[in-house]
């Protein structure tokens, strides 16, 4: 047996080849691997009820799939994570609800790119039965390709709208380029979505009431930097396992700074509270950017913000994101 569970108590039992295991418990390669000594078994204490992933190293250090266990995740990124859950893992009762009967339009657009080089796309998701001359809200979704597909946010709004749970919205899934270049407080992404997003979707497309922006990890961070920034184009923020530990400036031949560069918008948020924001906070437990964002939920709640903050019993994945999209749904357009 691969792993075994034993209340929270989690065994894990190394394969041939292993030299050491990562996974959510060492926020992968944030912090040190944990040894093998002698191919005897690591056994760690976890939260009950949750979806923990991991996966091992050989003496290279090169990661690899557990051989004895078939439970994937739902990582876009690498083919070697699986999982374990530890009890049961929660799920909203919409992801258990019947698919909609009536679903959303997707209008697909491609152009080439002015501020960013390059072919960009994005995914304008209208309501069932939508008119563009309808003002609704509408979210800016980054990573809008793995919010389409992996996510599914919009079979969520449909299911919450036929349920009757919520009034519909249009979601505009913008593709990156560069994301770690465009989403680490570029302010260069809001003339992105100036000039070249929001010409695209409103008055062709749709008609706001008002805007909003969406995203996780590093564009959860551009969500809340820009929302926050800019009252006159944004009331809505949802943010998931916001990539809140970012400064301007910090990176080093290339690669961005999300470990050590500080808490730099919390830092600003706290002298410039931003008042007009609606905003939803959500993070996996098992990450490195749980502290930051409960940190930012509480000066939220000391200010007397409106917002929500919820906490899922797994990492820095779509496994977490995937069950707080209900929820960040139902916050901002629940009946």
């Amino acid at each position: 047996m691969s792993v075994s569970v034993a209340g929270s108590q989690v065994t894990f039992s190394a394969p041939a080849g292993a030299a050491a295991l990562v996974g959510d418990f060492t926020d992968w390669r944030k912090r040190p691997a944990l040894p093998v000594v002698a191919g005897q078994s690591i056994t760690l204490s976890l939260p009950r009820g949750a979806w923990v992933e991991y996966a091992w190293l050989d003496e290279a250090g090169t990661p690899f799939a557990d051989p004895d266990n078939a439970q994937k995740s739902l990582n876009p990124w690498w083919p070697y994570p699986r999982a374990v859950v530890v009890g049961q893992y929660t799920q909203h009762p919409l992801w258990a609800a019947p698919d909609a009967t009536r679903k959303g339009t997707a209008h697909r657009l491609t152009w080439e790119g002015t501020v960013f080089p390059g072919t960009r796309r994005a995914i304008v998701y209208t309501p069932h039965g939508y008119h563009s001359s309808q003002a609704v809200p509408i979210y800016y979704v980054q990573d809008g390709v793995a919010f389409y597909r992996t996510g599914k946010l919009g079979e969520v709004m449909d299911r919450a709208v036929e349920a009757g749970l919520a009034s519909g919205a249009v979601l505009v899934f913008v593709e990156p380029g560069d994301r770690s270049a465009e989403y680490y407080l570029n302010d260069r992404y809001l003339d992105f979505l100036q000039s070249e997003v929001f010409p695209r979707v409103e008055g062709e497309l749709a008609t706001a009431s008002e805007r909003g922006l969406w995203g996780a990890s590093l564009g959860g961070l551009i969500s809340l930097h820009l929302g926050a920034a800019h009252p006159e184009l944004f009331s809505r923020v949802v943010s998931h396992s916001g990539a809140l530990i970012a400064r301007p400036g910090a990176e080093k031949d290339g690669i961005i700074d999300t470990t050590t560069a500080g808490e730099w918008l919390r830092e600003r948020l706290s002298v410039s509270p931003p008042t007009h924001l609606k905003t939803s906070l959500d993070t996996g437990v098992l990450e490195w950017l749980a502290a930051p964002n409960r940190r930012m939920a509480a000066l939220f709640a000391d200010a007397d913000l409106p917002h929500q903050y919820r906490e899922y019993a797994s990492g820095h994945n779509w496994v977490t994101w995937r069950a707080a999209l209900p929820e960040a749904f139902l916050y901002m357009q629940g009946r």
